[in-house]
């Protein structure tokens, strides 16, 4: 979900600020946007769009080299955001796949790979996004941050905690809810171009309740 990959992208700003603490802010502020920045494509081709698991890591390693030969805060704070986005891109392989109710693992696409054109399929070490195993991960990575960083980091860790916690207790109904939105709510009140740029997945299923 989306709060471990943030909190993900900060922990690995933390080294910086911890070892420079002059680049401390801009380290885990970059760290922080470069783990949102792949979710930014959720309704316009999600993990297609925005996730490059190879491209990413390719111009993040480019990126480091120039802020170790040349360390100032546009080097530092560009090989840390696209180092958190290539770290989200490759993680999202770790969890379930792109289907609207992933815990019934109905789906074999899980980010795509723009370099070899395919679709990587789903590990699902963490079942899927809003598992509670996930908030265990975003507990576990939130716990570091939180003994070294301090404001305005701090709050930001505490607020994502308190995202994915609510994330987690209403993952089950989110689809249900979604459905009934596009199938029921949405249609006569929005313009059917709009209607149309939702994603298909928000269509599957549109009459089924939650799964247990």
């Amino acid at each position: 979900m989306l709060p471990t990959h943030a909190l993900f992208g900060m922990l690995l700003a933390l080294p910086v600020a911890v070892l420079a603490p002059e680049y401390g802010p801009v380290a885990l502020g970059a760290g922080l946007t470069g783990g949102i920045l792949p979710d930014l494509d959720l309704y316009v081709g999600h993990r297609k769009t925005l996730h490059y698991p190879v491209g990413y890591s390719l111009l993040a390693g480019v990126a480091a080299v120039a802020a170790v030969v040349s360390p100032m805060v546009a080097t530092i704070g560009v090989a840390l955001l696209l180092a958190a986005a290539a770290s989200h891109s490759l993680v999202d392989v770790f969890g379930g796949g792109l289907e609207l109710r992933p815990w019934e693992a109905t789906s074999e696409r899980a980010v795509y790979d723009h370099y070899r054109g395919r679709w990587i399929a789903p590990r699902r070490w963490v079942r899927y996004d809003g598992a509670p195993e996930d908030l265990l991960l975003s507990v576990g990575l939130a716990v570091p941050l939180w003994l070294h960083v301090g404001s305005p980091f701090r709050p930001v860790v505490i607020a994502a905690l308190g995202v994915g916690a609510v994330y987690v207790v209403s993952r089950r109904v989110l689809p249900q809810i979604a459905s009934r939105l596009v199938s029921e709510v949405l249609p006569g009140r929005v313009s059917p171009s709009l209607l149309a740029r939702v994603p298909d997945r928000y269509l599957e299923g549109a009459d089924r309740g939650p799964r247990t």
